[in-house]
């Protein structure tokens, strides 16, 4: 796919499948990456179409970074959401801001669109307080799989360092959102290496990407 869509752009036209004639294309291409994104040796992706695409490169800093812009971000999405989907129309406690603009976002603003449609769909008082916005965070953070299920020192070295390895993979692989990438860098390890390791310990990183 990365070498027909290369092929395309160079020759500003394509045919379509299942077709025969060629039509022009005139198109702006936008793109996006990951942190950590690499191309080379490894990567899967093509030098020779990225560097085709690389015409400017924007940073997009995470929304922790920008933690007093939350508040604005809240009354956005509840503006809009009011709007677009006619969900009723609340707004935030002071309190309940002031926790969502120290909460770390992995999410970014997708997590935090996502967390005002929560609660406008769950619907209560006018105001948003701290106290359903604790219990939407507490039921986002993963804790159905404890890091530790019983006493490693009671088993053999083998078997505990695999029982640690799986959980500690797991937790940090949802914290990078399913991204491999991202958890190579996390954890210090090379990514093809990082593969074997998430395979043989039964890591499934395709579903939580998913998820």
């Amino acid at each position: 796919m990365q070498r027909l869509l290369l092929a395309d752009l160079n020759a500003k036209s394509y045919t379509r499948v299942g077709g025969h004639q060629t039509i022009p294309l005139n198109v702006r291409l936008l793109s996006s990456a990951e942190p950590g994104f690499e191309v080379g040796v490894n990567s899967e992706f093509r030098t020779d179409l990225l560097s085709r695409l690389n015409a400017i490169t924007l940073s997009v800093p995470p929304l922790r970074n920008y933690a007093e812009d939350v508040p604005e971000l809240l009354r956005y999405h509840i503006d809009r959401l009011v709007d677009e989907e006619q969900l009723p129309l609340r707004h935030f406690s002071v309190a309940a801001q002031n926790r969502l603009r120290n909460y770390p976002w992995p999410g970014n603003v997708a997590e935090l669109r996502n967390l005002v449609r929560r609660l406008l769909i769950l619907g209560g008082s006018e105001e948003i307080q701290l106290s359903e916005v604790e219990r939407q965070l507490s039921a986002a953070t993963p804790t159905d799989e404890p890091l530790v299920k019983q006493d490693l020192l009671a088993l053999p070295l083998r078997e505990a360092r695999e029982q640690f390895e799986r959980a500690y993979l797991h937790q940090q692989l949802i914290l990078c959102n399913g991204k491999v990438g991202q958890l190579a860098k996390r954890v210090g390890m090379e990514r093809t290496h990082l593969y074997r390791k998430l395979r043989s310990l039964g890591v499934d990183f395709r579903q939580l990407a998913d998820d």
